[in-house]
Parts: structure tokens; sequence; C-alpha cells
């Protein structure tokens, strides 16, 4: 019997069918909440396909999965090359002992099939060699030139399985892509696939661009943009292109971003010589001042929860994280480390604040708890900035610049778990910053 169901979007219709797994559920599991974990080995098989045409769609889909398994840190992909058995037809089991030999422990196979009406059928199984037990099991119909997202669909439910958290695999990364001469900067804003494809940039460079961040309920990105040294919100529909000003506002505007219901703004303006929090509702437009320190206020994150607020405030003389309530009440400091803190970003788990710190003439991408025990430091280099949280609360990205002798390398953006191991660099066509991370696509 199959279970049917369907997901909506604003690309082309996505149907899945979930397949009755054979036996009882394998305990085959990877434990990512008690520090570095040694990637379990998994062989991911190209996807077997009747045709030409399926049997590229396959190998593709196949490609994309290990990646983005490998890129976890949690995975380790065995090389296709050590195979025995080598076909991924689904109408039997698979060769468990021929798995074994080469210390297989996890196994991916599928299948793919081009249907009469066009569209393309993805299968696909995960074993337990050891177990040989079948772990997982999916069907996908959409239309061919979605074979990508599918990929990282069918990465993420391999991810939940084994490790028994949500994958965040089917996102996107927008950030500020710049390039040109250092004192004629041109900076768009960009997006791409969390692995880098399917990149585009979404404004032409001609007005400064900074600081957008995702809605968490919708396809939309808010961001600050300076034409005419006049400071703009807008927000701007991915799937239709269409971009709103939020409005012109006075003095300087910074950081502007969504509360966690997708209703309200939350940003710092600048007015008379202080820098205080603004929320706006975007129902309404009606703005009001959440703090009201002769200080600098700035760079609120709400919590998953929206109860609470974290900034960052000069208001002690140095620059240090603060929480308040989600109405401006109750302000109260929660980092009291050596050097500033900056750049304060709730954890989707609610668990955690990530925060940028500079000390001792380095800059380091941090997290601490919400009452500001547990600090720990995750990487640092001549300047990492910008922490952005995966959606399910385990993978960081910032942005990194490294220096050697006078120097300077241009901005690139990079990868860290909670762990502070497995750092990767996330590559951009051009120098890159102030990256955020979406939720799981819809």
């Amino acid at each position: 019997m199959f279970l049917l169901k369907t997901l909506t979007r604003a690309l082309p219709l996505l149907l899945v069918i979930v397949l009755a797994s054979t036996g009882l559920r394998a305990e085959l599991k990877v434990d990512i909440t008690k520090g570095k974990a040694e990637p379990l080995p998994i062989a991911v098989t190209d996807f077997f396909g009747s045709s030409a045409e399926e049997a590229q769609f396959g190998a593709d889909i196949s490609q994309v999965i290990a990646a983005d398994l490998q890129r976890s840190g949690l995975f380790k992909p065995i090389d296709k090359r050590a195979f025995i058995q080598s076909d991924g037809a689904l109408n039997t089991l698979p060769r468990f002992g021929d798995w074994r030999l080469i210390n297989t422990q996890a196994l991916v196979q599928g299948r793919t099939q081009l249907v009469s009406d066009g569209r393309l059928r993805v299968e696909f199984r995960l074993w337990d060699v050891f177990a040989e037990q079948q772990m997982v099991g999916l069907a996908y119909f959409t239309v061919p030139d979605n074979w990508r997202r599918v990929a990282h669909i069918i990465a993420d439910a391999i991810y939940k399985r084994i490790t028994g958290e949500d994958g965040y695999f089917d996102t996107r990364i927008v950030y500020i892509a710049e390039s040109g001469p250092k004192k004629r900067r041109i900076k768009r804003l960009a997006i791409m696939d969390q692995d880098g494809a399917n990149h585009r940039f979404l404004t032409d460079g001609s007005d400064l661009v900074l600081t957008p961040r995702f809605s968490p309920t919708l396809q939309e990105i808010t961001y600050l943009s300076y034409h005419g040294n006049t400071p703009r919100v807008y927000i701007f529909n991915i799937d239709t292109g269409r971009q709103e000003l939020l409005g012109n506002f006075p003095g300087m505007t910074f950081a502007p971003r969504f509360s966690p219901d997708g209703q309200k703004i939350i940003m710092s303006m600048s007015e008379n010589g202080n820098t205080n929090i603004h929320v706006m509702d975007l129902r309404t437009r009606r703005a009001s001042q959440l703090t009201r320190s002769a200080a600098i206020d700035t760079s609120p994150s709400y919590a998953p929860d929206g109860q609470q607020i974290v900034f960052n405030s000069d208001r002690s003389g140095a620059q240090q994280l603060y929480v308040m309530n989600a109405d401006g009440s109750s302000v109260k400091r929660i980092s009291f480390g050596k050097g500033r803190y900056a750049t304060p970003v709730w954890s989707p788990r609610g668990d955690l604040i990530a925060f940028t710190k500079f000390t001792g003439g380095r800059f380091f991408i941090g997290v601490m708890r919400p009452d500001g025990s547990g600090e720990r430091l995750l990487a640092e280099d001549y300047l990492v900035e910008g922490p952005t949280w995966s959606p399910n609360g385990r993978v960081l990205i910032f942005f990194r610049q490294s220096k050697s002798g006078e120097n300077v390398s241009e901005p690139r953006l990079y990868s860290v778990d909670l762990t502070g191991f497995n750092e990767r660099e996330i590559l951009t066509p051009v120098g890159a910053s102030d990256p955020a991370w979406s939720p799981l696509i819809p």
C-alpha cells in the first residue's frame, strides 16, 4: 500500500509516494548531540535508468545526494570505484555481503523514469547494510528541470532518518556579491542553492545593498538599499521577482529582519544622534520604538517563539549582547567576556545565540546560551563576521577575510558545525559577504 501526499510551492507540483519498509526498523544512527561524530560510511549508487537520458538523471541525482551528505561532515560517501555490486535496480534485494566487504554501513539505491506525461519519477531506498533492512523508501514525481531539488529532498530524508533531525539541504542562501576595486565596490544581492548551484543576481549593482534576511514563513527577503544616499528597506519575493518598498527612513537604518511569524520587520534606526531598535507591523505599516537609549542599539534578532529579542549595544561602555522582551521591557546583559560582541542571531532551535566577537586583534564566530553561559568560539581570522543559521540549528554560515602581509583577501563564505569542526568554503563566482540562510523551501 502506498501513502500519497502532495507538496505545493511556486515551482511545479511535486508528488511524493512513501514506500512501505521491509521488516523491522533498523537502528543505524549518527548521534550529533555529543560533539564531533565519526562520519558514517555510506554508498550512494547511480540511480538506475532504462534509457540514456534516464541514466544521466540518475547519475546526476546520485552525485548531488552524495555531495550534500559529505558536506555535512556526518557521512563519508564511498568511492564508486570500490563498488562490487554496481547496478542500481530495485526489483531485487541488495547483495548485502558485497557491501559489507567494502565497509558500507548505509546504502542508497534508486531509479529514475520518464513517464508518459513528461514528468520524471525518482524512487530511492535507504538500507541498513548490517541489519539488512530498509530504513526509508520514497518516490517523487516532478518536472525534469526540478531534478536537483529532488536530490536535495532525498538527502534531507536520509539525514533525518539517520540523525533523527531535519536536514537543511533543500534551502537557499542569499548574500551580498562584491566585485570591483576596493574604493568603488559594486554590491549586488545574489541568491543560490545551499550547494552553490542555480546562482543568480537579484539586483544590478546600481544601488548599494546590505543585510539581506529571509522571511521565516515565505520565500521573501528583506534588505537595505541606499538610493541617492537615502536608506530604503525593501521586501523581495524570490518566486515572483516582485520588489516592494517598505519605507524611506530618516538618518541611518541598519539590519532589517523578519519576526518569526513573518508579520513584522525589526530594525535599528539612527535619529538625532541616537540609534534605537524599532519594529514595523507589515500589515498596518505602523512602526514603534522598542529601546530608548543614548547608546547604539542595533542588530536585533527574535527568539524563534517571538517572545524575546537579542541585540548588541554599547550602553555599558563596550559593545555587548543584551536580551529583552519583545515589547522592549526587561533588558538584560548576557555577554561578559573580553572584547566586543556584535551581530547576534538566535538559533531556530532556541537553544543558542550566534555572534561575532572581536578580541586580541582577531575576529571570532561564537555561540552562547540565551542566558550568556556556555560561550564557545568556532572560527577565527583577520575578519569573520555575519553568522547565519541552518534551519535545523546545527550549522552556521559566515563570511571571512584573511590577511597576508598587507594584502587582504576577498570576502568568502564558509560554513562550520556546532562542534567547531567541518569548516568548509562555499564557492561563489565573486566575493561574498553578509549571508542569510533560508528555511526549508515549502
